[in-house]
């Protein structure tokens, strides 16, 4: 693995150990989005980030079970292959958008309850209820118009 790869396999890292991950569990991660081929054994996972055959273990299963990689079966190969599950980013804002969604209606349910209560004492609720329907609306539109880019093929620029 090159310096550069290797730097972004660490703030790749970081980043999801700073999520909740542990570390490991984001080395793995990182190196799965710019692997070659994308597909790898827990072997060459050994190999190319350095740590120990139990982490790998523990790690992939962990990644696994949160289906962010998936298990790969190859036609006469005895090892289990890995890779990032094809969509999983997509499939995460909209779970992320379906909880914006919940706490819509939390804030909706809480704003009914308060209906004659002085405005003061629902402003919190307002905001809650307020920004959580800006952001639902504006990622529909959002994953309506990724769905038209990919459709047409077109792919934004990184650092846009």
């Amino acid at each position: 693995m090159s310096d550069a790869l290797h730097d972004f396999v660490e703030e790749f890292a970081l980043a999801y150990e700073a999520a909740g991950l542990p570390r490991i569990a984001g080395r793995i991660l990182g190196w799965l989005m710019v692997c070659d081929p994308p597909e790898q054994t827990a072997a060459q996972l050994v190999a190319t980030l350095g740590v120990s055959k139990a982490s790998i273990s523990t790690m992939t299963r962990l990644l696994t079970q949160m289906h962010l990689i998936e298990k790969v079966p190859k036609r006469g190969a005895r090892s289990d292959f890995y890779r990032v599950r094809p969509g999983i980013w997509t499939e995460r804002v909209k779970n992320g958008l379906a909880s914006l969604v919940t706490y819509k209606k939390l804030a909706e349910k809480g704003l009914q309850l308060m209906e004659n209560a002085p405005p003061e004492r629902s402003e919190r609720l307002l905001e809650m209820y307020q920004i959580y329907s800006f952001f639902e609306e504006e990622l529909k539109g959002m994953f309506e118009r990724l769905e038209q880019r990919r459709k047409h093929g077109s792919k934004p620029k990184p650092g846009r």
